[in-house]
């Protein structure tokens, strides 16, 4: 393997690290309803992280943006916006599916759709070379990874006495079409990065780094995003009538922090992953993503079995939950060992 290949796996795996741990903070911010933590965390890291980094990675940035073509712009604020959606998607179908249901369903949509549909638009002459056979088996592999990570939280769920209590807030129908629109809007935010592959090379054109030229993709996607994100919790605060938990003198001053914090790492997942998958060639927003998806999930269950999410649960789930984070790994390995 390459230089460059090896420090962008390890890029685009940082990032998926990253990505799946940034919402570790809002288990200790129990003063506030989601609502609140998750707006501090899209003024941060949807907004303020992205216009602070950007103008200082990307020279003469607003020259950038003025010379770039309006389809590339208005394709990247588009793709930003879905992924936008999405994430709200995401919310409202784990909250009717369940968690392990829904996030199973998402997550096995988003990496497919992240990886095919720009490889056919952008690439459709390497689907079938050896890098492209790589890709396609080490992604059914991941699919087959979220299934059983799936299945292992759906276990737990149901030996939960919360599980058994909790009634079903909608038709089966109404929450499977919630979580198939978030895994279609979701990866987007992939599209924005490939699509938006031209903002990034006048970036490099006027003296960006190279690890640091994705910055001028993120700062328009995000924002875009964020409207969708920040619109959505303006939203149930006026219908949760939750503004005033914001003012309230007994809030503790780390639910500030841990919002702020969020945003950073979400932020920092998304420019690391720029970063890497940039090192990775000209396939590297596809064949970053399955990578990255990944290790978001292998994460994110790592964390929930460190912080307590598992304590109780049945023996077959530990050993579901083992057996998909061990073909995740597989996948990494497969595809990152191809990528050549």
């Amino acid at each position: 393997m390459a230089p460059d290949i090896g420090w962008g796996v390890a890029g685009v795996l940082t990032g998926g690290f990253l990505n799946g741990s940034f919402v570790l903070p809002m288990k200790r911010m129990r003063a506030w309803r989601w609502e609140n933590s998750w707006l501090v965390y899209s003024i941060t890291g949807l907004i303020i992280m992205p216009w602070i980094m950007a103008p200082a990675a990307v020279p003469r940035l607003g020259e950038i943006f003025a010379l770039a073509s309006a389809a590339v712009i208005l394709k990247v604020l588009l793709f930003g916006f879905g992924w936008g959606v999405g994430s709200v998607l995401f919310g409202l179908g784990v909250n009717r599916m369940g968690l392990a249901v829904g996030y199973g369903l998402i997550l096995g949509l988003i990496a497919p759709i992240g990886t095919f549909l720009p490889l056919l638009v952008l690439h459709p002459e390497r689907l079938w070379t050896r890098q492209g056979q790589a890709l396609m088996i080490g992604t059914l592999i991941v699919i087959a990874g979220i299934i059983l990570c799936a299945k292992a939280g759906r276990l737990r769920e149901q030996a939960s006495p919360l599980a058994a209590s909790q009634a079903l807030k909608s038709s089966f129908a109404a929450g499977l079409l919630i979580c198939v629109l978030s895994g279609i809007f979701s990866p987007m935010l992939n599209f924005a990065f490939i699509f938006g592959e031209e903002l990034q090379r006048k970036a490099l054109d006027f003296g960006a780094a190279p690890a640091l030229a994705s910055n001028a993709i993120w700062s328009l996607a995000l924002t875009a995003g964020f409207v969708a994100n920040a619109g959505w919790c303006v939203i149930l605060l006026f219908k949760n009538r939750t503004w005033n938990l914001f003012a309230r003198s007994n809030t503790p001053a780390g639910h500030w922090v841990g919002g702020t914090v969020m945003g950073v790492v979400c932020f920092g997942s998304f420019m690391v992953y720029g970063t890497g998958a940039t090192l990775l060639g000209p396939l590297g927003g596809i064949v970053g993503w399955p990578l990255f998806m990944s290790m978001s999930l292998i994460t994110s269950n790592v964390l929930g079995a460190a912080s307590g999410e598992w304590a109780g649960a049945p023996r077959k789930a530990y050993l579901y939950s083992l057996a998909g984070i061990g073909l995740l790994i597989v996948a990494i390995t497969i595809i990152s060992s191809q990528n050549r």
